[in-house]
């Protein structure tokens, strides 16, 4: 992988992983120092995240991380809500046997994980599985930025149950394994909905968003 493309994955997933916190300033020296590389890469780094809606450039004033936006917030689980039971449907009709036993690795969350990396990992494993590699690309771009709603809004969020969620993985799972496309995309647009329904009222209960 590029030396350029190595920044630009470091810095992004600081940002998503809440490392750096939404409205953090950020300056190319500070990051050029910490990764002990030219400015110019991590010049490239953040410009590409600013297209990404993830930084805001301020003229000769450096970067900020941008702050959680409601209306944005919407927008991507709303995407989600398209893109993710797509996924599904594709993984359970035309999915290779080889994808689809590969899900039984999220059938239970190994002790130790992080339940946000899990899900992560989860639902990223599912779109793959669909073997769209657009539709898979953009759900994973989506599904790695929803991990930031979830870290800031972690503590608001109400009727959150770890066991609970991995159930609901284990039925999307078994619905994809045995081709039955309905079920799955009914299943994971339910789940998802779910999130929607507890990330959105705690991020309007949280003081970082705008």
């Amino acid at each position: 992988m590029l030396l350029r493309d190595n920044i630009y994955h470091a810095i992004r997933s600081e940002i998503l992983a809440c490392r750096m916190p939404p409205g953090a300033e950020v300056r190319e020296q500070e990051l050029a120092e910490r990764y002990a590389v030219s400015r110019q890469p991590v010049r490239e780094a953040l410009l590409r995240l600013e297209r990404e809606r993830l930084v805001t450039v301020h003229a000769r004033q450096g970067y900020q991380v941008n702050p959680i936006s409601i209306a944005d917030a919407r927008d991507l689980l709303a995407f989600r809500l398209v893109i993710e039971p797509a996924c599904a449907g594709d993984a359970a009709e035309s999915g290779t046997a080889e994808a689809l036993a590969s899900l039984d690795a999220f059938r239970a969350l190994e002790e130790g994980t992080d339940f946000i990396d899990y899900n992560r990992a989860f639902h990223t494993a599912l779109a793959q599985a669909s073997g769209n590699r657009r539709m898979a690309a953009t759900a994973r771009d989506l599904i790695e930025q929803a991990d930031r709603l979830v870290r800031v809004s972690l503590a608001g969020i109400k009727g959150r149950d770890p066991d609970q969620l991995i159930a609901e993985h284990v039925a999307i799972i078994e619905a994809v394994q045995r081709r039955d496309g309905r079920t799955a995309r009914r299943l994971v647009r339910e789940h998802v909905a779910q999130a929607q329904r507890r990330i959105i009222p705690a991020l309007e209960r949280s003081a970082v968003i705008r």
